[in-house]
């Protein structure tokens, strides 16, 4: 086992953010105050999008969304069988049943005819997951939910700052030209971190005033929405909402990040380049597909097996002090969603084929050259030796 160790992804923190902390620290508001706006308003002006929720994490942003949508009882709402288990969960969570549509075995993504088969009478929505980083083909999907009136929200967990072609135009991912709502996460191994965080974007004022609405218990104190006034101390419950809030010290930090999101995004696309390159001559290694149209802001970079043992390969990339990982083990193979939605081996061979190959790769921005020489040199030899 060597001294060194590379994780698969790690947040990067400046002296700049540790000051914006720092000044929401030293002030009247930790929470519930000035920079949740600021923050929401940021992001919102990044995507292009008219509004947008900050929450308390990506999951927190999913489930409200999915309520915001109306998802209940009855329901179906595909969405990919390659994701984090939140991406389902968060339809379950309304009472209304997941299904999944395979993935395209070249990007990874929610086929769009896989989903078109995938249709019900009982179907309300779908959750494409821009997964790595790389959009879906959103053209296509808007298209399917425009004929059969479905709510779209977009996973967009690892897909801040990515962009995509359609109708002869550029949209960039939170914009929701082709969907309902968008959501990111501000997990540490994200573009951009806030230590814990989610938000929601979105055109909607109806949507954007049900998402407020529900991050706070369902209370309002806004005059146009009550149905009395009984003092400047009156509120009023008017749904079942939680308390997925998040503070002004994380939106403080998420502000900062937010100014090096380009830069972040630009060393992300440098070790890709110099991954690809090193890679492209190993016949052993499957290289990640990108679609002409899209420009990937690679939360991910995702290596395939053709041949090798990927326990092999893993354990060995992981005693010379590579963080790697595996993303994600299909959901349909959770015994969860077996035991209550009926899934089972076999159902989504595309995600299956996948998963039996894919190992994540160290990538982040703060990642020196140095760094990324070793991941490319002891892959390259740990494929060698394993293949001996």
């Amino acid at each position: 086992m060597t001294g060194r160790y590379i994780p698969y992804g790690r947040q990067n923190i400046s002296e700049d953010d540790i000051r914006a902390v720092v000044k929401v620290l030293r002030s009247d508001w930790l929470t519930q105050g000035p920079l949740i706006d600021q923050f929401e308003r940021a992001v919102a002006d990044y995507c292009g999008a008219r509004y947008a929720v900050a929450v308390a994490n990506g999951t927190a942003a999913l489930h409200l969304a999915a309520l915001a949508a109306g998802f209940g009882p009855g329901d179906e709402v595909i969405t990919s069988p390659i994701t984090f288990v939140a991406s389902a969960n968060c339809v379950a969570y309304t009472g209304a049943s997941p299904v999944f549509a395979d993935i395209d075995p070249l990007t990874y993504c929610i086929d769009p005819e896989q989903l078109r088969q995938r249709l019900s009478a009982a179907t309300r929505g779908v959750i494409p997951v821009h997964f790595t980083g790389q959009p879906c083909d959103m053209s296509a999907i808007a298209a399917i939910a425009c004929d059969h009136d479905l709510v779209v929200i977009e996973d967009a967990a690892h897909a801040i700052g990515a962009s995509y072609e359609a109708e002869g135009k550029t949209f960039r991912v939170g914009c929701c030209a082709h969907s309902d709502m968008t959501i990111f996460s501000f997990h540490p191994v994200k573009h951009i971190t806030t230590g814990e965080g989610g938000i929601v974007t979105t055109n909607s004022a109806e949507l954007y005033e049900q998402l407020c609405l529900l991050r706070t218990h369902g209370i309002t104190k806004e005059a146009r929405l009550l149905t009395r006034d009984e003092g400047p101390w009156y509120y009023e419950q008017q749904a079942l909402g939680f308390n997925y809030r998040i503070t002004d010290l994380q939106c403080a930090l998420g502000v900062s990040q937010l100014q090096r999101l380009d830069e972040f995004i630009g060393r992300r696309r440098e070790i890709v380049a110099a991954y690809n390159e090193a890679f492209a001559g190993c016949e052993e290694l499957i290289l990640p597909t990108q679609r002409d149209e899209v420009s990937s802001s690679w939360h991910l970079y995702i290596l395939g097996l053709r041949t090798l043992p990927r326990r092999q390969v893993f354990e060995r990339l992981r005693e010379q002090g590579l963080g790697v990982n595996v993303h994600y083990i299909p959901v349909h193979l959770q015994p969860y969603y077996q035991q209550h939605f009926g899934t089972s081996e076999g159902d989504y061979p595309c995600a299956e084929q996948y998963y039996t190959q894919a190992i994540t790769m160290p990538l982040y921005p703060a990642m020196s050259d140095e760094d990324v020489a070793y991941v490319i040199e002891t892959t390259l030899d740990t494929i060698q030796e394993v293949g001996r």
